[in-house]
């Protein structure tokens, strides 16, 4: 495997992140529930996680600034436009998925 710095590591890995979220809001027809049920994980997730990284650089990001930056364009507007009602079988399969712990 080709040996990388931590600086080229941290870059490519950036430009994959951007690239997911381009993916993503390209793909809008995409719910957050199917991404659930699928992979375990949806764009809140993502946002989740940018914020948390956010916060332990110390750098203060609310939830709807970390959301904005995932989506694209505020929460509430992306729902808006793109979010459905979750069918009766996607919300089975996302608590029968769901983790006992949480």
């Amino acid at each position: 495997m080709t040996e990388l710095t931590d600086t080229q590591r941290q870059a490519y890995e950036a430009a994959a992140f951007r690239r997911l979220l381009t993916h993503l809001r390209e793909r809008s027809d995409v719910q957050n529930i199917d991404l659930m049920n699928l992979a375990g994980f949806c764009r809140n997730c993502l946002s989740n996680w940018y914020r948390d990284a956010a916060e332990a650089d110390g750098a203060a990001l609310s939830k709807d600034e970390a959301r904005e930056i995932v989506y694209g364009m505020p929460y509430a507007e992306w729902q808006a436009k793109h979010q459905s009602e979750a069918s009766a079988s996607q919300k089975a399969a996302f608590e029968a998925a769901r983790p006992k712990d949480h």
